[in-house]
């Protein structure tokens, strides 16, 4: 089992930025690749970015490139998504999730892949 709990979502007014964190505990953690997801009332959950095992490679969805920035710190187990320039259509509850790979260097952009999921993180910008 991995725990994911995220933090950091608030209100903030367009333009500015929020760092969100998601930390894990139980299995190793530098065996999963780790995805961003949000989602709005009624909508489908929407891949936001991902990242490999050892951190070496990143994946954005086209609404969010040049923006966001998602890393990791193998060694204290969180995640981060840095999100500047933010927009009102940013609006969303964001969830991290882990996913096992085999590969180091795997990228994970479906969300049925991940198998463990947080509880997420309100995010809400003002415009």
């Amino acid at each position: 089992q991995v725990q994911l709990v995220e933090s950091g979502g608030r209100l903030v007014q367009a333009g500015g930025s929020l760092r969100l964190s998601c930390a894990a505990s139980g299995r190793t953690f530098s065996n999963y690749a780790m995805g961003w997801f949000r989602q709005t009332p009624g909508k489908d959950r929407e891949f936001v970015a991902a990242i490999s095992r050892s951190g070496g490679s990143t994946y954005y969805a086209d609404s969010v490139k040049g923006r966001f920035t998602i890393s990791r710190d193998n060694a204290k187990n969180p995640v981060y998504l840095q999100m500047n320039s933010l927009k009102p259509e940013d609006t969303a509850n964001y969830y991290c999730a882990a996913a096992r790979t085999l590969r180091v260097d795997e990228l994970v952009a479906t969300s049925s892949l991940y198998s463990y999921w947080g509880q997420g993180t309100q995010v809400t910008v003002s415009s």
